[in-house]
This record gives structure tokens, C-alpha cells and sequence, in this order.
């Protein structure tokens, strides 16, 4: 993938009911299309928050016992490969997945009362899955990325990011090429993926019931990408 001078669009895709487990997520996501007078084309990335994913898998455990903190604290331990951090009740860990996140990704928002909503097990297979129906519906060459809040060491504020994606490379590498004045990059690498959930959730909100969203007029180049390829080794981590 190379940046584009195209003009790019965001488009929500609002009317999505409330998803459980064996919900055919790809069907929903056509019928929000469809609604929103969409039809994917070659080139589309579509952008889904990991809630409806985990929701359609199964991935949500009930918070049981008298008291629902305990529960849930308990649950973010089960969840926990490493924990690095602790303050109070907030947990900073490294899920099974590779990624270090608040609480091990163990959400209580959006999800039904007495519950909590995990991380899909693997999310990049999720949204390959994904990927496979929408295309063999549509015709269309598309990308599938899986979205999740994260926050960011050093910067205030939450953000989207990729825990998933299907038909895409996750990484823009430029090493080797030259900037505007002719500098060779020796070192830089562009998380895409990272950007284009960022951008999707300019449109998908928080509390809107907005989950997913069409990106079109990216210049994509087809590829194998994997949110993992996102995860900065140890070795690399100045820092932990």
C-alpha cells in the first residue's frame, strides 16, 4: 500500500441490532450497507469494533458471585498472560494475544448486564472470516479490520487501533525510500491499520451503536498483513 492523493471517505454504518452468539455477522454487515445506499467495491476496507465480534464468537463471559468488581477483576487475571503494571483497580497486561492493554481487554461496556465483553481469540482469523463472506457476496477485492480502544504510554486520551484485519499489510514500511528532501528513511514504519481504525471511529462514536464502518478511496495494495505484526517484541521495548 502507498499513500494516496485520492480523496478518502468514512462512511458509518448505523442500523446494526444488538449482536449474540451465532449472529451471521457478514449478513448484518450487508444489510447495513445496503441501508446506508453502499455496495462494497474493490479497494473498500470495512472497520468493526471487536464488540460485535466478540459477541457473534461467543467471546463473553458472565460476571458471577454477590460482587460483580471482584468478578470482573478476577476475570482480567484469567485473561492476563503477564501482568506488567498495577494501579488501584486498573490492570496493564499482555493478553494471550501479544497485546498489552488495560485490564486485558475485559470490557463491561456495551455488554449486558452481570457480563463482560473478552477479546476474540483470534482476532486476525475473525477478520479473515469476515472478509471471505463479505467478498464472496460482494465480487469485491476488500480488507476486514477489527477495531479496540486502546490508550497509549506517554499520550493522554484513548484511540482506536487493529487487533485484526484480513487483506491488508499492517505496517507501511519506507525504509530505504527518500523523504521530500532526498534523505534516505532509515527507520520508519507506518502503522496503516492502526490509522485507518482511528479514522473509523471518527464516525462510529462511543455510545452511537455504530459499529462498523466503510472506508473508501485508500490506494490498498492486496496483502497478508496480521495485527500481531503490530506487537513490538521485548527485545525492542526500551521501556517494560
Amino acid at each position: 500500500m502507498t499513500p494516496t492523493s485520492n480523496m478518502l471517505t468514512i462512511h458509518p454504518l448505523p442500523g446494526i441490532p444488538e449482536v449474540s452468539r451465532g449472529d451471521d455477522l457478514p449478513a448484518m454487515l450487508l444489510v447495513a450497507l445496503e441501508t446506508a445506499g453502499l455496495a462494497l467495491e474493490d479497494g473498500d476496507v470495512v472497520v468493526i469494533t471487536h464488540k460485535v465480534v466478540s459477541k457473534a464468537e461467543g467471546a463473553v463471559a458472565p460476571l458471577t458471585g454477590d460482587d460483580e468488581d471482584a468478578a470482573y477483576r478476577r476475570l482480567v487475571l484469567d485473561e492476563s498472560v503477564e501482568v506488567l503494571r498495577r494501579r488501584g483497580d486498573l490492570v496493564i497486561a499482555r493478553t494471550r494475544h501479544g497485546f498489552i492493554c488495560a485490564n486485558a481487554g475485559v470490557d463491561r461496556s456495551n455488554a449486558a448486564p452481570g457480563t463482560a465483553v473478552l477479546l476474540p481469540p483470534d482476532p486476525d482469523r475473525s477478520a479473515h472470516r469476515i472478509r471471505m463472506a463479505l467478498e464472496a457476496a460482494s465480487g469485491s477485492s476488500i480488507a476486514v479490520v477489527v477495531s479496540d480502544t486502546f490508550g497509549r504510554p506517554w499520550r493522554r486520551g484513548l484511540v482506536d487501533i487493529a487487533i485484526g484485519l484480513s487483506g491488508i499489510e499492517a505496517l507501511l514500511d519506507l525504509r530505504g525510500t527518500t523523504d521530500a528532501g532526498g534523505r534516505q528513511l532509515a527507520v520508519t514504519e507506518i502503522a496503516v491499520v492502526d490509522e485507518i481504525a482511528a479514522a473509523a471511529d471518527l464516525v462510529m462514536g462511543k455510545a452511537d451503536a455504530v459499529p462498523a464502518a466503510l472506508l473508501r478511496g485508500l490506494n490498498l495494495t492486496p496483502g497478508r498483513g496480521r495485527a500481531t505484526d503490530l506487537v513490538r517484541p521485548a527485545s525492542e521495548d526500551l521501556f517494560r
